[in-house]
């Protein structure tokens, strides 16, 4: 049979980009009248002219199918060719009769494809910019290069740098045939970013009872162009302006303006670099509360819940206020608060306008408080690694207990002083069971290294220092025994090991090792803490059988036990420690007034602390107080001696002595996660026996970051930055020490990084103190000051790293006044 050919085309009143078809229909053998549609039956489909796509899939986006009856011409053949104009993928589209026998027609549609894309590259962009725009536009290799995938890659790489200040950039995208693969396109992305937008002025409109700078001041993110504002960015950011209005309908409703609102905003272009906003608001009128009534309340009476709320008539209408005092108060005293800490689970409460009035507005809180739920269960789910038994005993939501919301808040507090989750992820799913009253508790939590090993190299009386050591902070004593816990270490009970080792060859050596259960006995949180210690110096380095060799041994043990009290509030602690250190020397011609010798310190202490911080690393709201007083028995009381003809030696045989220090860290939120820590401390050291005079051992030595590099004569090394190692003390840090000092500081935080695995933040701090020899020269205004910088990382394995530079302020005889870089290694977070 001679082959018939009938091409039916359709062109697509789209227009679609370069896609082209024609309408031919007739042969020299059958014409076709368009007054007359004939009608066929579909004998077959075939797909020709396709690479990557599937021919199934194509026929059926086609909408025809084989056995289908269609008129040509008609409107299933012109529905199948905008079918697939549609779909933007493809650059021709012919639908062709190949045959035709009878009312038979088998059809062959040609598709030719749109050009793939083999590559892409940007240019007049910094590579950190070009690897974050690719994860912004999403290319791959092989896509369809349609003119959405064009625009849509555009506008992309526009709004990454309109977002970033560059209001007026430009993108240019190009295509170029890749000759190296068929039907391929190589994408060129041109930036021009030009030069930043920023904010000459904020202009305000129609603002009567809020003045300009306090609405600017609003705009925490959308900032003028001032010198004042070196730490603001004047940048205009789409995103943070809308943020911004946000705050300012806020700020306004928060002064009793319910209605007020922003008409419109707009941006007027001063040149390439500068533009003005303009603000308009219509502020409304203020209005106050008036009568304020409850509904429901049957557990507790108007004037108690009156109490909580702390709003009464005539206040200025806060919207937020009275949120805030319902549901969500920050200091855990609102309604909300009140019901669910008695149990009431299933309290919910709806403040409803009733009455609005003039400038009044009547308000209406219909309370429905529900029964009480008792818990059901109490479960933990994510330790992978920690006893459940370790967890549950600090949690303080126990079966058959009332349910309370400022238990579970507690309990997470808790859980995260452990440092063995992370905080940021520790979560709680409270599941009520209303049909019998219950409610089941779930902790979710999610491990986190908190072991630490310690290798560095530090610097003491003129020379370095190696220091190697371990902390395992989940530590099982009843494991060790037991086959298969040593995964490296038994572990998973809650249980403190740590052991150190300091070195620097012959000249100085000095070891320790401590045990803590935090739970003595498992039933009750009393700490037992058990430490040995063993240290020896030679300034001169002579070997042990050289007879000029010069000496100091310290060997030490301590016993502590604590304990955590009910009263005044279940935050403070009580903690006990005896204690015994033999100093042995040998010819030794430092730090003290006599060579040889052995002198004992058996003292005991005691510590009351409180400790209120919501997170041990990043501390944002509570504080830390402490007191501790230690103190020796008072050997030379009722003793006939005479200890004025007695050697130095003789006289500190056995040390007495009476210690106390406080030390006092708040820390407040400012705003977000911005935090200011505030901090004060002092040291005093006493003495029972005038003849004997104040101890030459556990004295204070003031100034530089707190690393001692050697552990002497019980020193105890206070950092003051922006001054050399114990500058600011008298004689300096070779001198006798100071019997007493005092220390305060401010410090403002932000963090970088929260993540457990290495939290990072940064700080500037402003700090003074001062020590001195005698009680009575004691003046606490009569400081050294100063100012600096610094940084913090957390790292599970090594502790907290500290990078400061500080610059002292006031002169110190015997030291130069200059800026001083300070190290520290797992000081004190606070």
């Amino acid at each position: 049979m001679r082959r018939l050919i009938y091409t039916i085309i359709f062109i697509s009143s789209f227009g679609l980009s370069t896609g082209f078809a024609q309408i031919q229909i007739g042969t020299d053998d059958i014409s076709i009248d368009y007054n007359k549609p004939r009608e066929f039956e579909i004998g077959g489909i075939t797909v020709s002219g396709i690479q990557y796509l599937d021919s199934r899939a194509l026929i059926s986006l086609s909408g025809l199918e084989t056995g289908m009856k269609i008129k040509i011409p008609g409107d299933n053949i012109s529905n199948a060719i905008k079918a697939f104009w549609k779909q933007g993928l493809f650059s021709e589209v012919k639908i062709t009769a190949t045959k035709i026998e009878g009312k038979l027609i088998f059809l062959d549609i040609f598709l030719k494809e749109r050009a793939r894309l083999s590559k892409f590259s940007f240019s007049g962009v910094r590579r950190g910019e070009a690897d974050n725009l690719r994860e912004d536009i999403k290319l791959a290799r092989n896509d369809v290069v349609t003119d959405n995938l064009i625009m849509h890659s555009r506008a992309t790489v526009k709004e990454y740098f309109v977002d970033k200040g560059y209001l007026n950039a430009e993108v240019a995208i190009r295509q170029e045939e890749d000759t190296s693969r068929a039907n391929t396109v190589i994408l060129y992305i041109d930036v021009k970013k030009n030069q930043k937008v920023k904010i000459a002025d904020i202009i305000i409109h129609g603002n009567d009872n809020l003045a300009d700078n306090k609405i600017r001041n609003t705009l925490k993110k959308t900032k003028r162009k001032k010198l004042y504002h070196i730490f603001k960015k004047s940048k205009f950011l789409e995103e943070d302006f809308v943020e911004d209005k946000k705050k300012l309908i806020e700020k306004y409703n928060a002064l009793g303006f319910r209605n007020a609102k922003i008409v419109k905003d707009s941006i007027t272009k001063l040149d390439a670099k500068l533009i003005n906003l303009d603000i308009t608001v219509d502020e409304g009128k203020k209005f106050y509360f008036r009568n304020i009534s409850w509904i429901g309340n049957s557990k507790y009476s108007t004037d108690d819940l009156d109490k909580v709320l702390k709003i009464k008539k005539g206040d200025i209408y806060n919207q937020a206020l009275l949120e805030a005092n319902l549901y969500m108060s920050q200091d855990g005293r609102d309604i909300t608060s009140l019901y669910m800490d008695d149990g009431y689970l299933f309290f919910n409460i709806t403040p409803v306008e009733i009455a609005v009035e003039g400038d009044s507005i009547d308000i209406e809180l219909r309370i429905y408080e529900g029964k009480q739920a008792r818990i059901n269960k109490v479960t933990v789910i994510g330790n992978t690694k920690t006893s459940d038994h370790v967890i549950l005993r600090e949690i303080r939501t126990k079966p058959g207990q009332l349910f309370s919301r400022s238990d579970i808040i507690r309990s997470t507090r808790e859980l995260a002083q452990l440092r063995y989750f992370d905080q940021e992820k520790l979560n709680v799913n409270p599941k009520p069971n209303p049909a019998d009253g219950t409610v089941d508790i779930e902790y979710v939590v999610e491990e986190t290294s908190s072991d630490q090993i310690e290798l560095s190299g530090g610097w003491g009386a003129g020379r370095i220092v190696g220091t190697l050591g371990v902390i395992f902070n989940n530590f099982s004593a009843r494991k060790v025994f037991k086959k298969g816990a040593w995964t490296p270490l038994p572990g998973c009970d809650g249980q403190q090991v740590s052991v150190r080792a300091q070195s620097n060859g012959y000249y100085y050596q000095s070891y320790n090792a401590s045990f803590t259960e935090p739970w003595l006995g498992g039933k009750k949180p009393n700490a037992l803490s058990v430490s040995i210690y063993r240290s020896i110096q030679v300034p001169n380095g002579l070997k042990r059988n050289d007879p000029d060799r010069q000496a100091i041994f310290i060997n030490g043990v301590s016993v502590g036990l604590g304990k955590r009290l009910l009263w005044p509030d279940d935050y403070f602690t009580i903690y006990y420690e005896l204690s015994y250190q033999n100093y042995t020397l040998q010819n030794y011609s430092y730090a003290f007034n006599f060579t040889d010798g052995n002198s004992n310190n058996v003292n005991a202490s005691i510590t009351i602390g409180r400790n209120s911080v919501d997170a041990p690393i990043y501390a944002r709201t509570g504080s830390r107080i402490s007191l501790n007083m230690s103190a020796t028995p008072p050997f030379s009381y009722g003793s006939t001696k005479d200890y004025s003809t007695m050697t130095e030696a003789e006289k500190f045989k056995w040390i007495e002595y009476h210690k106390w220090k406080f030390n006092a860290s708040w820390f407040t939120r400012l705003a977000g996660d911005l935090v200011l820590n505030t901090r004060m401390q002092y040291g005093f050291l006493g003495f029972y026996n005038r003849q004997i005079g104040v101890a030459p051992f556990e004295r204070f030595y003031l100034g530089g970051d707190g690393l001692s590099g050697y552990a002497l004569d019980s020193r105890e090394i206070v950092a003051l930055r922006g001054y050399g190692n114990g500058a600011v003390t008298p004689g300096g840090y070779n001198g006798p020490g100071a019997p007493i000092y005092s220390k305060y500081t401010l410090e403002l935080r932000y963090p970088i990084s929260l993540n457990p695995m290495a939290t990072i933040f940064v700080l500037g701090f402003a700090e003074a103190g001062n020590s001195w020899l005698k009680f009575n020269e004691f003046d606490p205004f009569d400081v050294r000051r100063s100012l600096g910088g610094g940084v913090r990382i957390f790292l599970p394995m090594f502790g907290l790293l500290g990078l400061d530079y500080g610059w002292g302020f006031d002169d110190v005889p015997g030291y130069e006044n200059k800026g001083q870089f300070h190290f520290s290694i797992n000081q004190s977070i606070e």
